[in-house]
């Protein structure tokens, strides 16, 4: 992968988890955007499932089905999250995060 190519797929992947989140929160609920973009930052924490592989990180490793946070069965609890209003923005942030990190498989 060319330099270039590493840059793009840099700011494409951190973009989309720092900073698309941002238009989340305010199309979610404008008045309390910058809660609810707090609330999705929380939401990287799903990443603490890297902790176990070895290495830690791997840029050439898709994590979705790797990592026990980022499988089929993890996503079937955040769709059921998006049921309750109280944890909607949870389901939201994790299902997006895992949606930013399929992405990233591609460029593998």
């Amino acid at each position: 992968m060319s330099t270039w190519e590493q840059l793009l797929r840099f700011i494409l992947h951190y973009g989309m988890h720092f900073a698309a989140p941002i238009l989340i929160a305010w199309l979610y609920d404008k008045p309390n955007w910058v809660k609810n973009y707090k609330y999705l930052l929380l939401t990287m924490l799903i990443d603490l499932d890297h902790v176990f592989a070895s290495p830690m990180f791997d840029q050439n490793r898709c994590s979705i089905g790797f990592h026990p946070l980022h499988t089929n069965y993890a996503a079937l609890l955040y769709i059921i999250l998006l049921t309750f209003p109280k944890t909607r923005i949870f389901g939201i942030g994790l299902l997006f995060h895992l949606f930013t990190d399929w992405i990233d498989c591609f460029w593998i």
